[in-house]
């Protein structure tokens, strides 16, 4: 059996950033992540009976408090041909009061509805005086390995990915909602990364994981490589899902204090990351992210009924939308790297990622990098003799830009009447 490991090990460039410890989602502080995994039958498709491969997620983004103390959120949606229950709210209010799940297309109703009766548990003032509440829960469709008419999600594994929920290393490949999950038709799942970065750019934690489900082989990009086209003659032969093109859900965390807004810009940059790694976002597909900010919490009552927030300037945002993408990248190759081959429904079978191969192509393109001769040095083209300064040039040679001089046009001279 072939040992799998994460990117980091294939030798690929992942950005400038350096991961947390975990690098992982659970590196910013308060987050828990859990699973329930479920793999059981073989061979021909039973409704109801199986074979088996799915499970459920579920993402706290704050210990197991979040109705009482919730914490800010947003979101962004680059293709909608997928759902996250609990989203419009979501965006309207922007703010995170449920732990997040994620799970099969079909499985969305049973797990909300387990959620529900463990929060009400949790919190049994909920719908009496306090309001109600809408779980967050997003689906992508994993029918090519799991029975997934068969609705085998039950109130017992959302129960056990939540009370499992720990910080530190998460599981990562086919576990939990990821269990029966295709990326550019080899197996995938469930990914993480994280970014830290250094003290000048204010020393925040950024970290997202993926539930991985897109694509198809030509389209998978490594480090910036086309593995894909490149790997693809060896698979030619392969029976591969064709009728969907699968989807990806992405929840990024950060301890950076951001309002709802700057969380939906950030998540516009993980839709970079998911651009990075092949998607092309197709028609059938669902590309929707959330993320949430641990830096504030928000009681749900008070008793002056006002509560203060920090917020980073605007201007500091650029390294964690560096951060965004740098972590999307790893997390969707994490996920590809640490899961194995599976065979499902109908014999249905989905190969790993072959990581040797993979690194064997690029510890190859960085030789040839290394080894290819370095052009001659541009030449400069000489600046005219009296190039006008910004102040006298015309708009035709000065920019109008946020942070710029505009230039004004030139007064028409007067003509006598």
């Amino acid at each position: 059996m072939e040992q799998r490991y994460r990117a980091r090990e294939l030798g690929i460039p992942l950005g400038r950033f350096r991961p947390g410890k975990w690098n992982a989602i659970t590196d910013v502080e308060g987050v828990l992540v859990g699973h329930s995994t479920i793999i059981r039958g073989a061979g021909p498709l039973r409704r109801g009976r199986g074979p088996v491969r799915t499970g459920v997620t579920a993402i706290l983004p704050n210990q197991k408090n979040i109705f009482e103390q919730r914490v800010t959120g947003g979101g962004f949606v680059l293709n909608g041909a997928g759902e996250v229950s609990g989203l419009t709210q979501l965006m309207e209010w922007g703010i995170v009061e449920t732990p997040i799940f994620l799970t099969n297309t079909l499985s969305v109703g049973a797990v909300s509805d387990a959620a529900v009766q463990w929060m009400v548990e949790q919190f049994p003032g909920i719908g009496d005086e306090h309001d109600v509440l809408i779980p967050l829960v997003g689906e992508c469709d994993d029918s090519w390995l799991n029975d997934v008419a068969g609705r085998h999600v039950k109130a017992e594994n959302v129960r056990e990915a939540l009370e499992t929920a720990t910080s530190g290393p998460v599981a990562e490949g086919s576990v939990g909602g990821g269990t029966g999950m295709i990326c550019c038709d080899f197996k995938a799942g469930i990914g993480t990364s994280s970014r830290k970065l250094p003290p000048a750019f204010g020393g925040y934690t950024f970290g997202v994981l993926v539930m991985n489900n897109f694509g198809h082989m030509q389209d998978l990009r490594v480090g910036g490589l086309p593995l894909g086209p490149l790997l693809e003659p060896k698979y030619r032969h392969f029976h591969k899902r064709a009728i969907t093109y699968g989807s990806i859900i992405a929840v990024a965390a950060t301890d950076a204090p951001l309002s709802s807004h700057q969380l939906g810009r950030v998540s516009k940059h993980v839709a970079l990351g998911i651009g990075r790694a092949g998607s092309i976002a197709a028609h059938g597909s669902g590309e929707i992210i959330l993320a949430f900010s641990t830096a504030n919490k928000i009681p749900r009552t008070t008793q002056k009924m006002i509560y203060h927030m920090k917020i980073l300037l605007d201007q500091r945002l650029n390294p964690l939308y560096e951060a965004a993408i740098e972590a999307t990248e790893e997390a969707i190759l994490n996920s590809l790297c640490m899961a194995r081959e599976m065979e499902g429904v109908n014999g249905n079978f989905v190969p790993a990622l072959p990581l040797d191969e993979v690194k064997e192509i690029v510890q190859r393109s960085a030789l040839k990098a290394r080894t290819r001769p370095s052009a001659p040095p541009p030449v400069k083209p000489a600046l005219p003799p009296e190039a006008p300064r910004v102040s006298e040039a015309p708009p035709s040679a000065a920019r109008g830009a946020e942070g710029m001089m505009t230039v004004p046009l030139a007064k028409e001279p007067r003509t006598g009447s």
